[in-house]
């Protein structure tokens, strides 16, 4: 594959888990499209954000560095620097056509359009969030008026916004729209589908498909609360201080089902409810995906398309009396779909287990255009596991997570993940407070062994490995050339 220099559609949804598609174990999603995806390409199941926050994972993951290396480490950043180079700028300087649909969030998109970087994007469709509270700039809210209606005010109906008239749906139409352009070269889209974030207001038509009462619950037991009122003192965006915050403190305890989930509704709705929604989210997206694998097929591109299905982080979604991002580690935050399909040159059908940063993403696309990976990425290639070349559970020995006070919250937290196949350890640094996990013996996170005496040579083992991680993931700053 190394080389081949194929077109490249990279799907990144915003905030959507790991455990949301149905060909990957969830009953009650309705995914048939991502689905397909599966079969004809390779899943990722163990596949890890580098921050649950979106603007220093974006950072990651479109540098091949971690963020603290990049020096963008939380949200409402000023600006993003000028250095390192996006791989899509890298990619557009190696004669790539590269194009932009949607989301973009390398700095603060608050009451503004964000300011853009040299990125390499020469196709700009932008659109931060399904909101119209830009004067000049929202790409989307300008498609929505011309088709004779109004943003603002549709996003006030108890229906939600149509799906014909949807942010996720003028994705699809402007994909569609960029990959059927006359062009010589290869191209690369970045569609980044604002779903399944929180408001969690899908349109009424999708909301109706989903029942509360026939979803899964989340992941729950009495002792988180006390976990949770133990971290209490830990960055946490739903506390309440964010507009779209939801207060679900015990989601085993149903509370006012049936609800529509709005955001001028607030909290108060039962975690099935807010699950539903969700699920309905991921199916207009799902839908979507469809139309554009459709396009590439009838464009006769497939065969020479890269397909990749992501998200820059999960979310809570009730999991341990939770819901949205914040400073935690938990699964349902970090963990994310990764699926790479390319008829022909990924391996059909693969399920991987393998533990994989998102961050591995970037250097994997400088390889298949036959461009020198940089050292700063510190590189480890995906492609011998996408080709089925090596095993499929062998990658990474561990994978890292990074919170560096990511969000506006009154704490600063600053926090780190380092989990190998069996553990996960959570450091909440200057709190004395941490987590540890034993994955295998409790995958859903509840017996936290932090302070167990069985567990203190395990966890100063892994305090070591994770620190040894964080010193070899920082900026190496200039290249050396001289010995003084």
């Amino acid at each position: 594959m190394k080389g081949l220099r194929p077109n490249i559609l990279w799907i990144c949804t915003d905030q959507q888990r790991y455990d949301t598609i149905g060909a990957l174990g969830n009953p009650h999603v309705d995914t048939p499209n991502i689905n397909r995806l599966v079969a004809e390409g390779v899943a990722l199941t163990h596949a890890y954000c580098q921050s649950p926050i979106c603007t220093p994972s974006r950072a990651s993951f479109l540098t091949g560095q971690y963020a603290s290396a990049v020096h963008v480490n939380g949200n409402g950043n000023s600006h993003f620097p000028d250095a390192p180079p996006l791989v899509t700028k890298m990619l557009s300087d190696a004669g790539y056509d590269c194009g932009l649909i949607g989301k973009l969030h390398l700095s603060s998109a608050f009451r503004r359009i964000e300011k853009r970087v040299d990125d390499g994007y020469r196709y700009w469709q932008y659109s931060h969030a399904p909101r119209d509270d830009w004067e000049t700039g929202h790409d989307y809210a300008d498609w929505v008026r011309s088709k004779g209606e109004v943003l603002g005010e549709l996003i006030k109906s108890p229906d939600g916004v149509p799906a014909e008239l949807h942010q996720t749906t003028w994705c699809a139409e402007k994909t569609i729209e960029f990959m059927r352009e006359q062009r010589d070269g290869p191209w690369l889209a970045c569609v980044n589908i604002y779903d399944p974030h929180p408001p969690f207001n899908p349109p009424k038509a999708y909301r109706d498909r989903f029942d509360p009462q026939q979803v899964n619950d989340p992941l729950f037991r009495e002792s988180d609360s006390a976990q949770q009122k133990k971290l209490e003192a830990i960055d946490f965006q739903s506390k309440g201080r964010h507009p779209d915050a939801l207060d679900i403190r015990n989601p085993a305890v149903p509370r006012s089902p049936g609800n529509n989930p709005s955001a001028e509704q607030g909290g108060g709705r039962d975690a099935r409810t807010l699950i539903a929604a969700y699920y309905a989210m991921i199916k207009l997206i799902d839908d979507q995906i469809g139309r554009v694998i459709a396009a590439l097929e009838d464009t006769g591109q497939r065969d020479n398309t890269l397909v990749i299905f992501t998200s820059d982080h999960g979310e809570m979604l009730g999991d341990h009396g939770l819901v949205q991002k914040g400073c935690r580690f938990y699964e349902g935050l970090v963990r994310v779909p990764l699926i790479f399909s390319w008829p022909g040159h990924v391996k059909s059908g693969q399920r991987s287990d393998a533990l994989v940063e998102l961050r591995d993403i970037a250097p994997l696309l400088l390889e298949l255009a036959g461009l020198e990976v940089p050292a700063r990425m510190q590189p480890r290639s995906l492609l011998p596991v996408l080709s089925g070349a090596q095993p499929p559970d062998e990658h990474r020995d561990f994978v890292r997570c990074e919170y560096y006070n990511a969000l506006d919250q009154a704490d600063g937290t600053y926090a780190t993940m380092y989990r190998n196949r069996q553990y996960k350890l959570v450091v909440y640094h200057g709190h004395g407070l941490g987590e540890l996990y034993d994955l295998a013996a409790d995958p859903g996170e509840f017996d936290n062994l932090w302070d167990s005496p069985d567990h203190v040579g395990v966890k100063l083992d892994l305090m070591q490995r994770s620190f040894d991680a964080s010193m070899l993931a920082m900026d190496a700053g200039p290249e050396r050339i001289g010995p003084m």
